[in-house]
């Protein structure tokens, strides 16, 4: 159904097809901010929460909503294609019914489970509008549309995994705690608290890129933990929307042994909120149709052409360089490509076993390790 609202060849300005994208994104995020109204406890983030203008953001909400409907219709108008104005149209007036900019907060307490439906919001405008900018104003392949193949099926990834990231997060945090506690030593995170707040911040990147670096290699030499992390691997095209295709296992997973050392070595909220952000946005930057030269930093810091290599099939990239922020620590492991062309030719999967579509890529580990088990048991017996 998406696949044939979404479906597009070619751009042309004054055929209706950009504002009718345009109007989507911003009806569809119009929706969730009405739902936010609705709901705050439940699908807004308590750190973000407290520094809202809720003013402001009803005049934002109102705004959105008149340039969704306006861009809606000027699809219906010029474009043939009338599926992205109706899309469009949907839910400007399912959120007009819903209360629109107008919906009374009331008071409310806050709770241990929410989605971050703001979060998501914010992480999508701004991706979306950062990255796609960079990566025309600093293009790798410049023939590259923003729109390539497969973008529906990463969109619903970020939209997943994105909006999930609250309850990854708080799992996270109750099962570190829960499984580590007996193994806090307090005397490290003394020697943390008490060293400056650049030194914690360059610490707690290197202790969580170590950790980041150790569970990639996991993913990539174990075959049932490859056949998650084939789903990531499996994007043809880069850019800052390809970073999003990831199973939602591997995501909790990852997330929760990244975090373990972070919260046991006792760094302070403020300092791991910043490396959360860091994260988020490198981990955008690295899948980016981006080309930038840094000379000699390249080989302290993880670059989209480091990372791109990463995904490539050629045979030279094959399990190596597994660093999300430090390129230094495959050099010095041995896991660096080294000796190649610039930029790889292609990306994927070897043998491009990984069906397409995020539902299917959901499912896909589970058939592929139940398939795996049943050739074990049948050769056994």
């Amino acid at each position: 159904m998406l696949n044939k609202i979404f479906k597009v060849n070619s751009f042309q300005f004054g055929e209706g097809a950009i504002s009718g994208y345009i109007a989507c994104m911003l009806s569809v995020l119009c929706f969730f901010g009405v739902l936010s109204f609705h709901f705050p406890q439940y699908l807004t983030t308590p750190e973000l929460r407290v520094n809202y203008n809720v003013e402001f953001l009803r005049q934002l909400l109102f705004v959105s909503l008149v340039i969704a409907a306006s861009l809606g219709l000027l699809n219906f108008v010029r474009n043939k294609n009338k599926r992205l104005g109706a899309f469009s149209w949907f839910f400007v007036i399912i959120s007009i019914a819903l209360g629109g900019h107008q919906v009374e907060v009331l008071d409310f307490q806050d709770t241990t489970f929410y989605l971050g439906m703001d979060w998501f919001i914010l992480d999508l405008l701004g991706s979306t509008l950062i990255f796609i900018f960079i990566e025309k104003l600093f293009p790798h392949r410049k023939s590259q549309p923003i729109l390539r193949p497969q973008w529906q099926a990463d969109l619903n990834h970020f939209f997943v995994n994105h909006l999930l990231v609250g309850i990854v997060l708080l799992i996270a945090n109750i099962f570190i705690h829960q499984a580590f506690a007996s193994v806090v030593y307090l005397d490290a995170q003394l020697f943390i608290a008490q060293m400056p707040f650049l030194g914690q911040l360059f610490c707690i990147v290197l202790v969580a890129d170590i950790a980041q670096y150790i569970t990639h290699r996991f993913y990539h030499e174990v075959p049932v933990f490859w056949r998650f992390h084939a789903v990531h691997h499996s994007a043809k095209h880069m850019d800052w929307l390809a970073g999003s295709r990831q199973h939602i296992l591997e995501l909790i997973v990852t997330r929760s042994l990244v975090l373990a050392p972070i919260f046991l070595l006792g760094f302070s909220k403020q300092i791991i909120d910043l490396y959360v952000i860091i994260v988020g946005l490198q981990a955008v930057f690295n899948h980016a149709n981006v080309q930038l030269k840094i000379g000699w930093l390249k080989y302290i810091i993880v670059t989209p052409q480091f990372h791109h290599w990463h995904h490539s099939s050629d045979d030279a990239a094959i399990d190596r360089n597994y660093a999300a922020h430090f390129s230094f620590l495959d050099y010095l492991l041995g896991t660096a490509v080294k000796s190649q062309p610039e930029w790889p030719e292609s990306y994927g999967v070897v043998g491009d076993y990984v069906p397409n579509g995020m539902y299917k890529q959901q499912l896909f580990p589970f058939k592929s390790v139940w398939r795996m088990l049943r050739k074990k048991l049948h050769r056994s017996s």
